[in-house]
Parts: C-alpha cells; structure tokens; sequence
C-alpha cells in the first residue's frame, strides 16, 4: 500500500519493529493497530482491555456459584417442575 494512501493505523514490520513503543502507545490510546509484511495483513496489535472483551474475559465467573448469582436470569419466575411420567413405556 503506498504511503500516501496507508492509514495512520497501518505500520509495515520493519517500521513497527522500529518504533514499537510508539506502536504500542497508539494501540492503548487510539485503537487497533494493523502491521503488515510485505505489503499483506498481518497481525493487529490492540489493547488487552480490548483484548479482554473480545474473548469475553473481563465477565467471566471465577465460580460456578457466581456465575449463576450474577445471571440475567435472577428472580425470573421459571418453571422448574418436571414431568414424572417416563417419556416411553419401557419393557425389562
């Protein structure tokens, strides 16, 4: 990509190598940084709070426990009961 039509977000290797502190510091204060070889995508460089919500990190229970104490689903009215008839007559 010419450099002229290259995004301020898109570094080659080379120049990410070079200035990865700068890199780094555009990734934590303006977002994603794409930094290609030869031209082609490569790997993007974000945040890892960014990171986090991507994977769903940041909101996982460390407990089952507080998984559910945490739920959407707290103090929903569901029904719980369950049909006691056995789903087919079974011969033994």
């Amino acid at each position: 990509m010419p450099k002229s039509q290259r995004s301020p977000d898109s570094w080659q290797v080379q120049t990410a190598k070079a200035r990865f502190s700068e890199v780094f510091r555009r990734a934590r204060a303006e977002g994603p940084q794409r930094i290609r070889r030869q031209g082609k995508d490569g790997v993007v460089m974000i945040a890892e709070e960014q990171y986090d919500r991507l994977v769903g990190r940041s909101h996982q229970a460390a407990s089952l426990v507080q998984f559910f104490r945490e739920s959407p689903l707290v103090g929903a009215d569901l029904d719980l009961d369950r049909d006691r008839e056995p789903a087919r007559d079974l011969e033994l």
